[in-house]
């Protein structure tokens, strides 16, 4: 079995480094505490590896790409960009009444507001999207739902 000790960090390309890196540690308040480098020795191509701590030990990433291979009409919404409704692929926050409320008032204050504000009965989630198109959750257990192994197994079939 494999040990379960929790996400690392979770990567997604960015279009435009500096709206992504503001967005996420401006507006969202987590820091920037990693950039990586990463030429291809011989040509112009490299890429920059941004980690946003979440302040859990867990981190957000983004990849800046230059010419590594992208397509030049390559999109970053991980959705749209594939066709599928823009709920589909998102990163969920875990967040409590008071965290949801002050995410909501400093991304108004910035001109951003939620494009859905979902009761889902076991939670609570506000929806935003982030400069690259990406959907960001913040998500309020209310009051969760209960693990049922079997009942999630039978509802696949």
């Amino acid at each position: 079995m494999i040990t379960r000790s929790g996400i690392h960090h979770v990567a997604y390309a960015c279009r435009d480094r500096e709206a992504t890196r503001h967005f996420y540690e401006d507006l969202l308040g987590f820091p920037l505490v990693h950039t990586e480098v990463t030429a291809v020795p011989d040509s112009k191509s490299f890429f920059r590896h941004l980690f946003f701590d979440l302040g859990d030990g867990s981190s957000i990433a983004f990849f800046d790409l230059h010419d590594m291979g992208e397509k030049p009409d390559w999109r970053s919404e991980v959705s749209t960009g594939n066709g599928l409704p823009v709920w589909v692929n998102h990163i969920a926050f875990k967040a409590d009444q008071a965290t949801q409320d002050r995410v909501r008032a400093h991304l108004a204050a910035n001109n951003i507001e939620p494009i859905m504000d979902v009761d889902h009965g076991w939670c609570h989630s506000h929806y935003y999207l982030d400069p690259n198109g990406i959907m960001v959750e913040f998500c309020r257990d209310t009051p969760g739902f209960t693990p049922d192994p079997a009942a999630a197994r039978s509802a696949l079939t």
